[in-house]
């Protein structure tokens, strides 16, 4: 009675959800197969259950919930609907993974004003958008890209500094550019990212993993090297790790004021142009995320 039916007419690809979920490496979630994919959506309400009172037919709704993405048509619980102005594609990078961006700087990075802040992956879906709240801020933002076109897009968004590691080495142009070190680092990729992060914090600067794109799907490369307090105690700095669903209680906030700088202009949306279209494209749509090819957020049209 409670329900709504939701005509899905675009998906969002998620790194860590479409591969980690797939291959039973999210310690909270227990999946015995066969289950169903997809996290992201955006569509329209195509009819609802008696006691649903606060939609009506044809409105536009985001959902991100695990199984209601990959598919056409689907039946959620009302209260888990997000009702927003239309349904189109733009809104995926907003809702989860703007949401991701906001909460994660500043919730878990104690993101301030005035400092450096060093972004990795910073021309994908969640990068492009955290690039642009710390700007907001006010800070110096670093930004690390693989091409040419991503670099573009981080220069057409403000970025300080663009770092991209095929032509310049992350931990050089840290260390020469940068020697009182970095304020905050937020941490999409991992490995040598992770590494040359940790290795040039700044006094009390926080580094932020929400992710490790270079490691997912393949076995943790396992590393020989000194424990990492000692690294941090010196400089009173921390690692945390950050997952949105942790932090449920800051999404409804966060959701509005994402939406409210995305009306007002003050947050561009990079969508990347690759046309992926029906349920068949999307296992396409993952394996072109997963190396690396996109300039912003991915979106599969259902």
């Amino acid at each position: 009675a409670n329900q709504v039916l939701i005509r899905n007419r675009f998906a969002g690809v998620n790194a860590g959800f479409d591969t980690l979920l797939c291959r039973g490496e999210v310690p909270y979630v227990s999946l015995q197969p066969p289950f169903d994919l997809g996290v992201e959506a955006v569509g329209e309400v195509v009819a609802m259950g008696s006691g649903v009172n606060q939609f009506t037919v044809g409105d536009a709704v985001a959902t991100t919930v695990r199984g209601g993405g990959y598919r056409e048509y689907q039946v959620i619980d009302a209260e888990l609907t997000i009702k927003i102005p239309e349904a189109i594609p733009e809104i995926l990078t907003l809702m989860p993974t703007g949401i991701s961006a906001l909460v994660g700087l500043e919730r878990v990075g104690e993101m301030g004003s005035g400092e450096i802040i060093l972004i990795t992956a910073a021309a994908g879906g969640i990068g492009h958008i955290a690039v642009q709240l710390a700007k907001l801020a006010g800070n110096h933002v670093i930004g690390t890209c693989g091409s040419a076109a991503k670099g573009q897009l981080l220069r057409d968004l403000g970025c300080d500094r663009i770092i991209n590691y095929h032509q310049e080495s992350v931990s050089d142009v840290l260390a020469r550019e940068y020697p009182n070190g970095i304020d905050l680092v937020f941490d999409c990729v991992g490995k040598h990212m992770f590494d040359a992060g940790v290795d040039h914090l700044a006094v009390r600067g926080r580094f932020v993993i929400v992710g490790f794109i270079s490691e997912y799907g393949k076995s943790l490369e396992i590393v020989s090297q000194p424990r990492i307090y000692e690294k941090l105690f010196w400089k009173a700095a921390s690692v945390r790790g950050f997952l949105l669903p942790q932090y449920r209680e800051a999404v409804p906030e966060a959701c509005d004021r994402l939406l409210a700088l995305f009306e007002q202009g003050k947050l561009k949306v990079a969508i990347d142009p690759t046309d992926f279209h029906g349920i068949e494209a999307i296992p396409k749509a993952v394996n072109y995320l997963l190396s690396g090819q996109n300039c912003g957020k991915v979106v599969v049209r259902l």
